[in-house]
């Protein structure tokens, strides 16, 4: 029988790899992939539109909000992925930087803000440095490497600073936008939204896009067929059937990265006992210990 039937479960370009051994196919199984999935593909288009929005005075913004482990950082990466400077390293000057990402760091300040972004510009700065000097090298450079997007990670920890230093970041956001004329991406918890809620003039600016916990939808029944057809396991394993995909759902506690994790797991176990398709018991067995268990632990 041809190939294409023998693997029918697995996509076309997947089905080549389930003939390969099981480390270079173990190897497969555990490399990041992007998975994508409707409310990912609606986020990075709106991404798109803020980057190809015309200058003016005040730029829309967008925050992405979602508990920790559900895909925000995945889909900003896939975004500043796609957007690395296409058009080549230029002659001379410093490269472009379309999409900027940068972390807001935890205690922040302004000068640690500055910090960050200099850091992420890969140019590193004395922390004796004057809050102002960092600034003025921040927007320079950002200048400099033409700048289109700046995409402000673990936003929510701006709230670990004083009500005076959230103030002031707050601020410094607002006359970042301004200055640059760029859009301005915020990710983080619901705890961001709330930061940016306090500041009434960015809270008309930021448009939340929430991505909440998973159901047992339709939705998330499309994302077990799609993770079941990456991964070069030999025989189906069913994860939509309704006892599997709830198993999954529940373990993970409906967050995204668990349920990748969850099945990327016994998936290797799969291949490791040479079953070959992903069973009820090793979803159970995939060595898996709840988030909020680990949680109560790190606790």
């Amino acid at each position: 029988m041809g190939m294409s039937e023998k693997y029918a479960h697995l996509r076309p370009s997947t089905r080549p790899f389930a003939d390969e051994d099981a480390a270079s196919r173990i190897r497969r199984i555990r490399t990041d992939r992007w998975i994508g999935y409707a409310r990912a593909e609606a986020v990075l288009a709106a991404l798109e539109d803020l980057l190809s929005f015309p200058k003016r005075l005040r730029m829309p913004n967008l925050l992405l909000v979602g508990p920790t482990n559900n895909g925000k950082t995945m889909i900003v990466e896939k975004f500043r992925r796609t957007h690395l400077a296409a058009g080549g390293e230029p002659a001379e000057g410093p490269a472009l930087i379309p999409v900027l990402k940068v972390q807001m760091p935890s205690g922040p300040d302004e000068g640690r803000f500055f910090g960050a972004i200099l850091d992420a510009l890969g140019m590193p700065f004395g922390a004796r440095d004057r809050i102002a000097a960092k600034q003025d090298a921040a927007v320079r450079l950002m200048r400099a490497t033409k700048v289109q997007l700046l995409v402000i990670d673990e936003l929510h920890n701006l709230l670990s600073g004083t009500a005076l230093q959230q103030r002031r970041l707050l601020n410094v956001l607002r006359w970042l936008g301004n200055e640059l004329q760029i859009p301005l991406v915020g990710v983080g918890t619901a705890e961001a939204l709330r930061a940016i809620r306090s500041d009434e003039q960015l809270a008309n600016r930021f448009e939340p896009w929430p991505l909440p916990l998973w159901t047992d939808d339709k939705e998330y029944r499309r994302l077990l067929t799609t993770l079941e057809a990456v991964l070069p396991l030999r025989k189906p394993s069913h994860l939509t059937d309704p006892a599997m995909a709830a198993r999954i759902l529940s373990a993970a506690e409906g967050v995204l990265g668990e349920v990748i994790a969850i099945v990327i797991r016994a998936a290797v176990k799969a291949v490791e006992t040479g079953v070959e398709t992903i069973s009820p018991r090793m979803i159970e067995g995939a060595g898996f210990i709840r988030p909020s268990e680990r949680r109560r632990v790190a606790i």
